[in-house]
């Protein structure tokens, strides 16, 4: 009976064909021609918020460049991956035009670029959670961290993402059309034809996915407990050591806001992705499949939001300190300079 089951799974497998080689054309767009140009303006938005929003924080950092902590060189590559992520704009035109305009090789090349920006990402979050946690919780490390390393780390990821992206087109795995018809992503569905294809899913997914989202959670849950036993410790060092602590908040606060919104838009893609590759066979309906992928693109518009509240609050609190600094200095101006006069009165008097 044994054997008679894994033949019937073995043939199950064999026999399963993915949506993109069925009858009908793989890049014609299942959705209607409304929700298509729905999908597409909200694209658009995404797009011109990203490219501006990114693009402001690369230029600004730029007239600093030699300036740049580590943390925020870290800051700067992420938003070169949102420039990826959001600024093609294949997928727009398709929403418009109703379907796929770029054939087999644009939807691979776009499939690619996506995973690879994607990637890119995700490790420059883990590397700054990282950056974080070794900063506030192992003070050392801060004292021998140099810009050079922040440089080394970023050749690290840009080869990690390559080499996941590029897997692929070894014959490991492929890139395929959405169910929807109108943009391109990893081969999720080689998991129902395959064992070979299961291997190369359950290895994306743990290298890509929760390996660098288990570092993350990791780090800040250690951070978060690092600062609520030493925040009393800090009140008693001396006004250089406290800046320099809130510095390293502020950063530390910009990296788990943008670490939570990149995993909230990404885990409803990701988690639809497992279930077409291990789930029942085409089951998500292709009108909800569509969902997570407009999601997922627009984490590339939150992180210049998160950038510029927090300093603006960072702004904030810093021109209230100064304003009370000189307040306090001139306070003190005015008590000593008022202690002197009375001491001239003093003398006169005596004189007299």
């Amino acid at each position: 009976m044994s054997g008679m089951a894994s033949d019937h799974n073995t043939s199950s497998q064999e026999e399963y064909v993915p949506h993109y080689l069925q009858k009908g054309d793989p890049f014609a767009s299942k959705l209607s021609r409304e929700a298509d140009i729905i999908a597409g303006f909200y694209l658009t938005v995404i797009g011109i918020l990203s490219t501006l929003g990114n693009g402001y924080v690369i230029f600004m950092s730029s007239k600093r460049k030699k300036k740049l902590r580590p943390a925020e060189i870290m800051t700067v590559n992420l938003a070169v991956c949102d420039l990826g992520i959001s600024g093609k704009p294949f997928s727009i035109i398709s929403f418009f035009c109703h379907r796929w305009m770029f054939g087999w090789i644009g939807c691979r090349w776009y499939g690619w670029a996506g995973f690879f920006f994607g990637c890119g990402s995700l490790i420059t979050m883990t590397a700054v959670s990282l950056d974080r946690y070794l900063k506030i919780c192992h003070l050392s490390y801060g004292t021998w961290l140099k810009r050079h390393h922040a440089f080394v780390c970023l050749a690290i990821i840009w080869a990690y993402a390559m080499f996941w992206a590029t897997v692929p087109f070894a014959g490991v795995g492929s890139y395929a059309p959405e169910p929807f018809g109108t943009s391109c992503t990893l081969d999720w569905w080689l998991a129902q034809a395959s064992v070979a294809g299961q291997v190369f899913v359950l290895s994306i997914l743990f290298f890509c996915l929760l390996l660098p989202t288990a570092v993350i959670v990791f780090s800040y849950v250690k951070i978060i407990l690092k600062v609520k036993s030493s925040t009393k410790e800090v009140a008693h060092y001396d006004t250089r050591i406290q800046n320099s602590h809130i510095l390293e908040m502020k950063l530390t606060k910009v990296a788990m806001l943008i670490c939570a919104g990149f995993l909230i838009a990404w885990i409803p893609y990701a988690v639809v992705s497992v279930w077409s590759a291990f789930g029942q066979p085409d089951s998500v309906p292709i009108q909800f499949s569509v969902v997570p992928t407009l999601l997922a693109k627009s984490a590339a518009m939150y992180n210049p939001i998160i950038y510029q509240v927090i300093d603006c609050k960072f702004a904030c609190c810093r021109s209230g300190e100064l304003k009370a600094k000189n307040s306090l200095k001139k306070s003190r101006t005015y008590t000593i300079s008022a202690h002197r006069d009375s001491m001239v009165m003093n003398e006169t008097q005596l004189e007299a």
